[in-house]
């Protein structure tokens, strides 16, 4: 397997502590206006980023550890052809109730 070798990339620091993320380190973080990112002071000092979306409340349910785990499985599932069609919903039902 290729190993992809660091990039480095320099922002200036501005007034008030403020840092302007390159685009290429937005889209590795996954990050749009609006959303946050994390950091992470380790014990010998290396500082990790990383992006945090925000969710809508009635979202929520949804990144659940369990619900997170269900989605897993299912496309697990689906990869590996464990699945069932039908032509209608009405066919989907009555395969569900039989």
């Amino acid at each position: 397997m290729a190993t992809t070798r660091p990039r480095y990339r320099r922002v200036m620091l501005r007034a008030k502590n403020q840092l302007t993320l390159p685009p290429e380190v937005l889209a590795a973080l996954h990050v749009h206006a609006g959303d946050e990112v994390e950091f992470t002071v380790t014990a010998d000092g290396e500082v990790h980023l990383r992006g945090l979306a925000v969710i809508p409340a009635e979202q929520r349910w949804f990144w659940t550890d369990e619900w997170q785990a269900g989605e897993r499985e299912a496309s697990e599932q689906i990869a590996a052809g464990e699945v069932t069609t039908h032509p209608d919903a009405d066919e989907m039902f009555a395969a569900l109730d039989g």
